[in-house]
Order: C-alpha cells, then structure tokens, then sequence
C-alpha cells in the first residue's frame, strides 16, 4: 500500500484551489466561440453534417462516396457542415463546391491531424478551441447527420445525435450511417447487448438512424424526411 506524507492530500488541494481560480474567467472565452458560431451559422441556411475520419485519404472508396454525398445533397438544396479537416471532412466539403452549395468548416484546433481543408467556403470557415461548443453548432444548424467511418471523434458525435433525439431534447432529423459493412459489427452489439440482453434501449430506437451504402440513398432519405417535416434549428 502506498504511503503518502502527512501534507500530502492537503497540498494538493491548495494547489487544485490555485490552478481553478481562473475557470470563471473562461466563461468569457466560451461565450465568444458560442456568440461568432451562432452569428454565423444562422446566417448560412439548411445544411447537413458530414462526419468520418481524419485519416482517411483520396484514394479511399469512403471519400469518393462522401464527395458524392455531398454534392447530391447541396444539389437537393443544402450545406454542408464538417468538421473542417483532412480525410472525410475534406471530402464533404469539396462535393459542397463541387456541387455548388454552401461549405461550412467547423474546425477545432488540436496538436496533430487538424488543419482546415481548402474546400472550406472562406466567410465559413469557423474555429473553435472547445469540442463542446463545436458541437452544439452542429447539433443546432445540422438538418441531417451523415456518418460514415471514423473514429473516437465520429462516434462520439453520432451517439451524442442520437442521445438528444432519444431523450427529445432536441427536435428528431436524419441520421444515416453510410457503409453497412463498417457498421455491422457496431449494429449487432447494439441490437443484441443493448437492446435484447440488458434492455438498455427501447426496439424503437433503432429507428433513430439509418443504414444505407450509396449516395443516392443517403440523398432520397434526407429529401424524404423534409417533405414531412420541417426544416428549422434543432432546438
């Protein structure tokens, strides 16, 4: 058993006291990313998000299929919102220009992988230093999420979706996860752990989301969604 000095405890304390003095202060910094993202983005109209991987590139199947995404849907009437990087970021806004709609970049600043990709409409380009104000953005201005393969971050991003439209916190959109092949093993955990062993989830939420594995699929349940409801911020 580990034996600390007497003051240890006590130390430690003074000190986590010393380091969050300064945490009221990042309120203000935290309301500023909230104010220039909402100014901004009410201004840009309907849009979906794109979500996927960092690391994926060019010549990956998954990138060709998220430009086409991205083009079929600007094509149809709406933005597209990423996260403003590489790899599958990168490939959703270039099928927005491609397709001649809006290209909005929600980038964050990280250490590695991050860095905003040239497809990126200039006057739309935001970059936030919070992942959780990032998010909001997404979850407010997006009217569809389309997710294809990624990682922590994607998955991260879609349960979150999924979390508030479960628990109706927000108003329900599309969430399509595009590559039934990537999703399976995901979607068996889920249908038989979650749902059928711990009756974690109710059988109707698996109709939170959709899986599909071409773009015209993707763009026909979007478009089909809007036809009966209608299209506004999230909450």
């Amino acid at each position: 058993m580990t034996k600390y000095p007497n003051n240890y405890f006590a130390t430690r304390r003074d000190e986590w006291k010393q380091r969050n003095t300064k945490d009221s202060w990042s309120v203000f910094k935290i309301m500023a990313e909230f104010v220039e993202g909402f100014e901004k983005m009410a201004q840009i109209g309907p849009c979906v998000s794109v979500f996927g991987s960092a690391r994926t590139q060019a010549d990956n199947p998954y990138y060709e299929l998220a430009v086409e995404i991205s083009k079929k849907l600007t094509q149809a009437g709406f933005g597209i919102i990423t996260g403003g990087g590489p790899g599958i970021m990168e490939a959703g806004n270039k099928g927005a220009k491609e397709g001649g709609g809006a290209s909005v970049g929600l980038n964050i600043r990280l250490p590695f992988e991050q860095y905003a990709n040239p497809y990126i409409d200039s006057d739309k380009e935001i970059d936030f230093n919070y992942f959780f104000v990032r998010k909001v953005m997404f979850v407010k201005y997006s009217q569809g999420f389309v997710v294809l393969p990624g990682g922590f971050g994607t998955l991260d991003e879609m349960f979150e979706a999924l979390t508030l439209i479960q628990t109706h916190k927000i108003e329900r959109f599309p969430v399509v996860l595009v590559g039934s092949k990537f999703w399976s093993g995901l979607m068996d955990w889920i249908k038989t752990v979650l749902l059928e062993q711990e009756k974690n989830i109710s059988p109707k939420d698996l109709d939170l989301f959709k899986i599909v594995d071409t773009a015209d699929e993707v763009e026909k349940h979007i478009t089909q969604f809007y036809q009966k409801h209608t299209i506004q911020p999230n909450f």
